[in-house]
């Protein structure tokens, strides 16, 4: 045997391919995770489908005899289910002009941006360890403060509309600001204190709805007059379609939520007291001040959410001017792994479910109730990722499974 070859050194295993490694990082990835829940979320919804549809059960009484019938009943229903959501959420296809057809989507937009507003500030507060449940106390709070500078102010062209807008963010601000200074000097959790600020904020509204200054003129109902024309927001495409400025706002918010978090140094330290806060704090980082200033600035964007509301579409504050948004915004955040973009995309999402509700009903005649069913189905599965993982066969990330052994 020859020098060269008896210390010629062995040859060292082969590094798996670059393609293999961008394929397993995305198999791995909380991303696929996401796309993959909601696949299964519709899945589901198929299923309820085919059972709440007439055809398919009248078909499988004689299932036995004629199987055909009953299969070609099950896709006729989720096709036509789906179809008819797509065209109530995204494009008509029956409509005959392209402003009719595209209308569905801009009622999607139009559904998204206060989601898209809360959705922001609870990403916020979930990056920074806080789990912030009050977003519907600060929606209402910030439409009514925002609604009153609205019908009760008068006050000239754009100058009326950019008040009551902050009026909108300000109230949300305040109502966040309790929370975050209970938390911040008394240890007060703040998912019990955003709950009862929650009910809080409902009973207020209530009761000034019941004051002749917050009463509609020759109502009996709790409605507030309208707001000023010159306080609302905006429709960004014209008459015939409901979008209104407030959502390129929202965008904008996103833009600055992105630039908050990921490259300012008051991002880094919310970051920072979410991901370890005694660090934080032996790094010279002021837990206390970051608390109350991410509830503070949550509650804001939560506030513009309200203006959404109060400003773009209802035009005057009821009870049910927040509907669920602020509960609906908590599954945005998660759905969007409290990310800026991620939340904007899941907040049109959960827009253009809300905005099918309606065609589901009308041109599928299924219950609307078909869609919350997918929102909560959404729900479990963003909250078990290891379930989503297992169903999928999904292998897990690197890092659990080091921690696993």
């Amino acid at each position: 045997m020859s020098a060269t070859t008896a210390t010629e050194a062995p040859q060292q295993p082969q590094s798996p391919s670059r393609a293999k490694q961008v394929l397993r990082e995305i198999l791995e990835s909380s991303t696929l995770v996401v796309i993959m829940a909601v696949v299964a979320s519709l899945i589901i919804g198929a299923i309820l489908i085919v059972i709440a549809d007439e055809d398919v059960r009248t078909a499988s009484a004689y299932f036995f005899s004629r199987p055909g019938d009953t299969l070609s009943a099950m896709w006729e229903a989720i096709w036509s289910a789906y179809t008819a959501m797509f065209q109530g959420a995204i494009y008509n296809t029956r409509a005959d002009t392209f402003a009719a057809a595209i209308k569905p989507f801009t009622q999607t937009l139009t559904m998204a941006t206060p989601l898209i507003f809360a959705g922001l500030g609870l990403g916020i507060g979930f990056r920074a360890g806080l789990f912030n449940i009050g977003a519907q106390g600060q929606i209402i709070i910030g439409a009514t403060l925002g609604g009153w500078v609205g019908f009760a102010w008068d006050l000239p062209g754009f100058t009326h509309l950019l008040v009551a807008v902050i009026g909108c963010a300000l109230g949300g601000a305040i109502w966040g600001f309790i929370p975050g200074f209970l938390k911040a000097r008394t240890g007060a959790h703040e998912v019990i204190v955003t709950i009862m600020l929650n009910y809080v904020a409902l009973n207020l509204l209530s009761y000034l709805l019941s004051l002749e200054a917050f009463q509609r003129e020759g109502q009996n109902n709790p409605i507030s007059p309208t707001v000023a024309e010159n306080a609302q927001y905006p429709l960004l495409l014209g008459s015939q379609f409901p979008l209104h400025w407030g959502f390129v706002l929202a965008i904008a918010c996103a833009f600055g939520v992105w630039w908050l978090m990921e490259r300012s140094t008051l991002g880094f330290e919310f970051r920072a007291v979410g991901a370890n806060p005694r660090a934080a704090r032996t790094a010279g980082m002021s837990v206390a001040k970051g608390t109350v200033l991410v509830m503070v600035i949550a509650g804001a964007l939560a506030g513009l959410a309200g203006s959404a509301q109060v400003l773009g579409t209802e035009k005057n504050l009821t009870l049910d001017i927040a509907g669920s948004i602020g509960f609906d915004a908590i599954t945005v955040a998660l759905l969007g792994r409290s990310r800026p973009l991620g939340t904007v995309l899941a907040a049109i999402l959960f827009g253009g479910l809300k905005a099918s509700g309606p065609s589901l009903q009308v041109l599928a005649g299924l219950p609307v109730d078909i869609v919350f069913v997918i929102q909560a189905t959404i729900v479990l599965f963003i909250a078990a990722p290891p379930l989503v993982r297992s169903i999928f066969r999904l292998p897990a990330p690197a890092h659990e499974k080091e921690v696993a052994a």
